[in-house]
């Protein structure tokens, strides 16, 4: 097992805590990391766009003008697509854009996403997260004594609603409880700083 230090909020060292090898040094999987990622995002995705082809676009039934004798071009429908409202030639309709991922390399991605952050120095331990009230002010103390000056999400046991308030008006700082941590959440941001209950829960669920 490997050890990593815990800071405070002011950013000073307050001990350590062992980082279990099973959870935070699993082999980097950039394909399962990869898939959880584009997972996600598709999972998203509305899919709910839908236009009109020339069959289902009202009127146009009759041939506009006879076919040969006039000097224009001929045409079948006023609703053709080179009409103007005419129907739309490929028209995009409504879909499922939803993936699968099964819970076991769900998981794994996660780990090996969790596992990177701490071999690269990403990865923040902290002893507790508190705020007097939901003052944007400490908590951009807090990011400003830990060198959080690129995007960082904080991963907290807990729902504190001051800490989520506070942390609202940052645009660079996000906060989130431990349950609902994904792969997608550790892949776009620059660091993770998780509280120490937090790091001891999820190695008990994960180990």
């Amino acid at each position: 097992m490997a050890a990593i230090k815990v800071l405070n909020m002011s950013g000073a060292e307050v001990g350590e805590i062992e980082l279990n090898d099973n959870v935070f040094g699993v082999e980097f999987k950039e394909s399962l990391i990869h898939q959880a990622v584009v997972t996600r995002l598709a999972n998203e995705r509305q899919g709910t766009k839908s236009t009109l082809t020339r069959t289902e676009v009202r009127g146009g039934g009759i041939k506009p003008w006879r076919q040969k004798g006039t000097g224009r071009a001929r045409q079948g429908s006023i609703r053709a697509p080179q009409w103007i409202k005419g129907g739309v030639v490929f028209a995009p309709k409504s879909r499922d854009f939803s993936k699968k991922m099964n819970q076991k390399a769900k998981k794994t991605a996660l780990l090996s996403a969790l596992s990177k952050k701490v071999a690269d120095g990403e990865f923040i331990v902290v002893d507790e997260l508190k705020v007097t009230a939901a003052k944007t002010k400490e908590m951009a103390a807090f990011a400003k004594a830990l060198g959080l000056n690129k995007t960082a999400l904080v991963v907290m046991d807990n729902d504190d609603v001051n800490v989520i308030r506070a942390a609202a008006n940052l645009p660079k700082l996000a906060t989130l409880p431990l349950v609902q941590l994904s792969t997608y959440e550790v892949v776009v941001n620059n660091k993770i700083v998780m509280t120490k209950a937090a790091v001891e829960k999820f190695q008990e669920v994960n180990a």
